[in-house]
């Protein structure tokens, strides 16, 4: 890989820029990767929430597990539940627990599989150690400038 500039140059290289540009390049390949199989970001979390917990989830534990995903909110979250719910691929009963339909469940296996291949390729030629300090860095960017990641 080539990089943009000398190792003297990339030391003086804004983080906000790079880790927007990150941001902007894993979005939008992951957006339209899902959007070619029929779905978005936020109904792939909704799907992955029911789909893999342990226990049944209710629309209110969902929406509060995902309303600061990419600062998606609360209004973003219950249309798209509504529509995973209009697709067939989620069941609410009475009382907002969600469960995966058969159909579903078959739609989170493509996308899951696709999920599996996006990791893989934006993970080409990084090592575990790289993207744990990566990760590391990040975090501790957001904790020195005041800010708030998902976890807080």
């Amino acid at each position: 890989m080539e990089y943009s500039h000398d190792d003297a140059g990339l030391l003086q290289q804004p983080i906000g820029y790079w880790s927007w540009a990150a941001y902007d390049a894993v979005v939008t390949r992951t957006r339209g990767a899902l959007a070619s199989i029929g779905t978005t970001q936020p109904q792939w979390w909704i799907l992955a929430q029911v789909a893999r917990a342990e226990e049944v989830r209710t629309r209110d534990e969902v929406t509060r597990t995902l309303r600061g995903y990419l600062s998606v909110g609360d209004e973003a979250l219950a249309e798209e539940i509504d529509t995973t719910v209009a697709r067939g691929w989620i069941a609410q009963d009475d009382e907002g627990r969600l469960a995966l339909t058969p159909e579903g469940l078959e739609f989170f296996g493509r996308a899951e599989a696709l999920q599996k291949q996006l990791w893989d390729e934006r993970h080409d030629g990084i090592s575990d150690e790289e993207y744990l300090a990566t990760l590391k860095v990040l975090q501790r960017f957001i904790h020195n400038t005041g800010g708030r990641a998902w976890h807080h």
